[in-house]
């Protein structure tokens, strides 16, 4: 009894945690679980684990005193590639896998691109997707540029586990602060430096200040802060954690809350140490009386698959076409989606549970077919899950191994008796992956699902949103390397009567086209089916199977690249036809383009909004400008369709980082839901990204020792507009499920008031400011009812004292609507009072039931020089001397008028 007591415990964190993959569990001050995964594009060398070793120990040292004796790394595991030799130390994977990864260790995605980095979308305080490290910089090749691999490694940490942002901006390296001075971006603002350009050709280097840039008021482009080797100030780790003596974050009382930084943009100028100290993880430890214990590793190295089908036969299947769907979803997954060298097993249950196919290891088309033959025709009999699931394990058995096998349960109806397996299950050590069908499928397997790492679909009775051969499809191994899996380009379906079509076009694009699978379904009558290749061919050999209502064809080789044309002709009324179009990557050394998707939350309770995330990618690189868009729907087939944005603006937390946003607040009954996503590339409208990616370990440009500045190799320069053009493609995928719950039945008031701005952005005409802003809407929808424009001299004033600050006239400002591009211009009033050098200015919306939402990001605009290091051309060279601009300006008139003056009179 005790046994279950814990584990429903345990089923609540994790039913409160966010929707991340992430294994990580927090023991008494101790990281437990923690995955690094090394990519399979990654060249066998043991020297990489060794050296993760000793980055993994020195970080938890370094963790350790940095949050005041609260945390440290008790064990790791680490993910050897199988593509690696055998070695007696590498065990078999249990839940781990490289989609639970909490570091991945890949090559960069340009040459000399190894900044270190934290896959980071979400919001201040949220936990991030994985920590990114290249060989190069595992093995110390590194360290002048990044310094310690320990200390880089618990900067990106603070980044993955607490939600914190970087305290510098290479966008924005100086800003003019309240001081009346140009300082460096960073925190603390004591931390010691020169601004300087350094610039070398050859083997010649030249160093001189730095000169003013006339538009911004700020110092030119080329200006670096140089900061001096030795310090005294001991903050901060999200600013440069590279310095010997910063061993803190940043606090209350040493935050840098002037400093143009991400940290305070994202963080409300809350410093990180402060969000830290709110975190999940801080609220439940206590500091630690003795030193931590040195962290232990585990070495895993993963090996064929092990996959058993538990499908549900039972009476209620036998409704809503349910049996049939399921077969149909089930064929497309042993024909197309599990790996050739997997072991696949089948078990059947209703009542009972019968083993209908031990293991079977996949080595061509034979096997699969074999197991076609295993799938249930009748639906009889009562539910009893845990039968299914046990009769699994003995199917499991066969191959006697401990770890590392999966089940795919399939059910649609309830079980009262499905929690009393939980136990057995994790003690097990097999990953459950599962799919509900309909609206009554039994709930408390979430629970086995969440425990073991597995995945949770859900797929209604409609059968034209295809979501049971799109849940099938998004189980591909998750340890298998990219080229290797099965890629969704198109899933649609439609209800038709008799004699109309269902026509369109699917892409096959550069990145695949090998082992192209096309899947036809119906429900009544085999219809018409056409399919062209780019040249016009006619294909003409599907496999047509009318038992299970479905349509196959494989293109043998690699397909053509091009536009594929299909038709198919309904042959009863009220039919319905779907199509499902998968293919593998073409060339295992060129990364297919692929898309991810997810809810921000596997649980939520009404009224709270969620965010849907779609990320698309070619490799690790970001793919920008695709068309992206997710379908919703509640286990009673109601639908919703949002267009998904990286425009940085709403529910999108980045611009252009590849990762498609949109806020999700249209629930429409308690239960469960389901995601789906589209993501298509236009011609000359998608390109791959270069740009170095956001909250990553600060490059050092070099050290200030002995007053003389020790320059690093300057770090490989890309443009950041230098992107690739790709070719149109198209990808789907699902998101699997969620479940919502305490919508009420009753028609509900408004409770969602209008998103917050956060790339207000402010430039001075002459006398006159005009600022530009994305319009919000309440959460993504609709036209906000007016905008609040206030402005202060002081930035902190403006940010703490926002209602008393000073109106702008907004009377003439008409909002327009969500996501267009507003403009407004004003006069600035009271700039001439005393040291009045900047203009700072913020935003709030109201929408027409006059909610507010939260303040803009603060824009600002200067209208003096501040206070700038000396021009050595201009004034003599005193280290700590200071210049006014202006003063210099007014000195240069005096000597031309003086200039003039004697050219016209001698």
């Amino acid at each position: 009894m005790g046994l279950l007591r814990g584990s429903v415990f345990l089923f609540v964190l994790y039913l409160l945690h966010e929707s991340n993959s992430s294994l990580i569990k927090l023991n008494n001050n101790g990281y437990e679980d923690v995955i690094i995964a090394i990519d399979p594009g990654v060249p066998e060398n043991e020297t990489i684990i060794e050296k993760l070793k000793d980055m993994v120990t020195t970080a938890s040292t370094y963790l350790f005193e940095a949050t005041k004796r609260r945390f440290f790394f008790k064990n790791v595991s680490i993910l050897i590639p199988e593509t690696w030799k055998e070695n007696s130390q590498y065990k078999r994977p249990k839940h781990e896998s490289y989609t639970h990864a909490d570091v991945i260790v890949a090559p960069p995605i340009a040459p000399g691109r190894d900044e270190p980095y934290t896959k980071q979308f979400t919001e201040c305080g949220e936990k991030a997707e994985y920590i990114h490290f290249t060989p190069d910089f595992v093995l110390g090749n590194k360290q002048n540029e990044y310094g310690p691999a320990g200390r880089a490694f618990v900067h990106e940490w603070a980044h993955l586990r607490w939600g914190v942002f970087d305290e510098y901006n290479e966008d924005q390296p100086f800003y003019s602060a309240s001081s009346n001075k140009i300082e460096a971006t960073r925190c603390s603002a004591g931390i010691t430096g020169i601004n300087k350009v350094y610039t070398c050709r050859g083997e010649s280097c030249l160093t001189r200040n730095c000169r003013l840039n006339a538009t911004t008021k700020l110092y030119e482009k080329d200006c670096q802060f140089f900061p001096d080797k030795v310090q005294t100030e001991k903050a901060s780790i999200m600013y440069m954690q590279s310095i010997e003596a910063t061993v803190e974050f940043c606090n209350e009382e040493n935050h840098n809350r002037e400093a143009p930084n991400l940290q305070n943009t994202k963080c409300n100028f809350r410093s990180t140490w402060e969000v830290i100290s709110i975190s999940e993880d801080f609220q439940s430890t206590t500091p630690m009386e003795g030193p931590p214990p040195t962290p232990a590793f585990s070495l895993l190295r993963p090996s064929q698959r092990i996959v058993c089908l538990v499908l549900d036969k039972s009476a209620s299947m036998a409704s809503s076409d349910r049996l049939n769907r399921m077969n149909q979803a089930a064929k497309y997954f042993l024909l197309q989606i599990v790996e050739n060298g997997s072991w696949v097993g089948m078990v059947h249950f209703d009542s009972t549970a019968t083993v209908k196919s031990q293991l079977i290891q996949i080595k061509s088309s034979s096997e699969r077919n074999q197991l076609l033959q295993s799938l249930p025709t009748v639906a009889a009999g009562g539910t009893q899950i845990c039968l299914g699931i046990r009769a699994a394990f003995q199917v499991k058995a066969m191959l006697q191994t401990d770890y590392g096998s999966e089940i795919v349960l399939l059910t649609d109806g309830e079980d009262s008796t499905a929690s009393s397996c939980v136990n057995e299950v994790i003690e097990n050590g097999t990953i459950i992956h599962f799919i509900a069908l309909g609206p009554s499928a039994d709930t408390s397997v979430i629970q086995m699902s969440n425990l073991t790492g597995g995945k949770h679909y859900y797929a209604s009775d409609i059968a034209q949103n295809n979501g049971l051969i799109d849940a099938f499809g998004a189980l591909t191994s998750e340890n298998a390397d990219l080229s290797q899996k099965s890629l969704q380009l198109e899933s649609k379906g439609l209800t038709l009567n008799s004699k109309s079509w269902m026509n369109d076009t699917v892409i096959i694009d550069s990145t695949v086209g090998k082992d192209t699978f096309f899947l036809i379904t119906w429900n009544k009558q085999s219809p018409d089916i056409f399919l062209w290749d780019p040249s016009g061919t006619l294909m003409n050999t599907f496999t047509v199977d009318s038992n299970s209502k479905m349509a196959y064809l494989s293109v043998p080789g690699t397909a053509k690249l091009g536009i594929w044309t299909y038709s198919a002709q309904a042959t009863a009324d009220s039919e319905t036809l779907t199509i499902t179009v998968t293919s593998r990557a073409a060339n295992s050394s060129v990364p297919p383009i692929t898309v991810n998707a997810k809810m921000n939350k596997d649980n939520n309770i009404f009224p709270s909004p969620m965010i849907v995330y779609a990320e698309v990618l070619q490799g690790y690189a970001p793919v920008l400008g695709a068309n992206v868009t997710a379908v919703i729907e509640s286990k009673h087939g109601n639908t919703t369709v949002l267009q998904l944005l990286d425009n940085g603006t709403g529910a999108d937390a980045f611009k252009d980082d590849g990762v498609y946003s949109r806020y999700f607040t249209d629930y429409t009954e308690n239960g469960r839901y389901s995601l789906k996503v589209w993501a298509h590339g236009g011609t000359n409208s998608t390109t791959r990204s270069l740009r170095r990616p956001l909250n990553r370990a600060m490059y050092i440009p070099g050290w200030v020792v002995d007053g003389e500045i020790q320059r690093n190799p300057p770090r490989p320069e890309i443009d950041g507009n230098t992107q690739t053009i790709l070719e149109n493609f198209s990808r789907t995928i699902s998101g699997g499920a969620f479940v919502v719950s305490q919508v009420p039945n009753t028609y509900f008031p408004d409770r969602y008031p209008p998103s917050q701005i956060t790339d207000l952005d402010a430039t001075l005409d002459g006398d006159e400011i005009t600022l530009t802003w994305t319009a919000p809407g309440d959460f993504d929808v609709g036209t906000v009812k007016e905008y609040i424009i206030r402005t202060s001299g002081s930035l902190l004033d403006l940010q703490d004292n926002f209602d008393n600050a000073l109106q702008v006239n907004t009377s003439g400002l008409q909002p327009n609507e969500v996501n267009s591009k507003e403009t407004f211009t004003f006069k600035p009033e009271n700039t001439e009072e005393e040291n009045a050098t900047h203009v700072f200015i913020a935003i709030q919306s109201v929408d027409k039931n006059n909610l507010t939402s939260k303040i803009s990001n603060i824009a600002q605009v200067v209208l003096f020089a501040s206070d700038a290091d000396a021009n050595p051309e201009e004034i003599p060279n005193h280290s700590n001397s200071r210049i006014n601009v202006s003063m210099l300006v007014c000195q240069w008139l005096v000597k031309f008028i003086i200039l003039f003056t004697h050219y016209f009179t001698s």
